[in-house]
């Protein structure tokens, strides 16, 4: 069993690893000092990886072993990350792949662009000097991104509502799912962990309107994060596509949660009243 744990969790490092070196890999032109930038964040991010996942105890990572909830999560990520960096290099080096990853993402992207549609709002987040590759980059990949989530997001309603996650999967322990949702920090436990769910749905629909909208009234007074390097062009965007999805997934992992928890109360009140008469 330790064996198969230590494994399961070398794996998973591994992959982390693999996920944040992954714009770096496929895009040309990376220096050398940024290189060693991204060795030490992805070892160091491989590292937390190993320890949570190998513990017993749980510490900062939710739902460790509710699957496939962070598989998810993660695939969703790495699909942006690996896709914006896929077009990025084909506006150098061109390919099959990235030119109907740069096709497909400059559709959705126009059909989103629209007034006051998240899209617009990051295109409209650039500086006022953005050169025309970058305003298009941006346009295509915001596009793209967002759609990615909105599929990871839908995938795991389906799993909630239809498959019906987490309870497929035998008992839920919220101590080493939820490690940091202290039950008895006061209330009831259903109610918090419903007002959490719909804090966490409202903050992930919004994040993508917020953001953009921030930055730009913030840009006079503070320097702009400059959006010309391909790095930080990728993680930008995947991560402004990415939190909110993620967030919004907890807020109905949560909520489905507080449903299971208030169906068990229901149960045992019910019994409990059987068998009561029953005496």
């Amino acid at each position: 069993m330790l064996i198969v744990r230590l494994t399961s969790a070398v794996a998973r490092g591994l992959l982390v690893a693999t996920l944040i070196m992954t714009p770096a890999l496929v895009v040309p032109g990376l220096s050398s000092d940024s290189t060693q930038i991204v060795l030490l964040v992805a070892l160091l991010a491989a590292m937390l990886t190993v320890v949570e996942y190998n513990s017993e105890s749980p510490s900062i990572v939710e739902f460790r072993d509710a699957a496939p909830f962070n598989r998810l999560r993660f695939a969703c990520l790495f699909a942006i990350a690996f896709m914006l960096s896929a077009i990025f290099k084909g506006m150098t080096d061109p390919t099959t792949l990235t030119s109907a990853l740069t096709s497909i993402g400059m559709i959705v992207g126009n059909a989103i662009d629209f007034p006051y549609s998240p899209v617009r709002l990051v295109v409209l987040m650039l500086p006022s000097d953005a050169s025309y590759e970058t305003v298009n980059f941006v346009r295509t990949a915001a596009g793209l991104a967002y759609v990615i989530s909105l599929v990871a997001m839908t995938a795991f309603l389906v799993l909630v509502r239809v498959l019906n996650w987490p309870a497929r999967s035998g008992a839920f322990n919220i101590w080493v799912n939820l490690p940091l949702f202290d039950p008895t920090a006061g209330g009831d436990v259903v109610e918090r962990l419903h007002r959490d769910a719909r804090i966490n749905i409202a903050l992930g629909f919004l994040l993508p309107f917020l953001v953009p909208a921030v930055v730009k009234l913030a840009s006079d007074l503070i320097d702009p994060l400059s959006l010309q390097n391909p790095q930080t062009l990728i993680w930008t965007i995947s991560a402004w596509a990415f939190l909110p999805a993620s967030i919004i997934m907890r807020g109905i992992a949560m909520g489905k949660i507080a449903d299971m928890i208030e169906d068990k109360r229901k149960r045992a009140y019910a019994e409990a009243e059987n068998g009561f008469q029953a005496a």
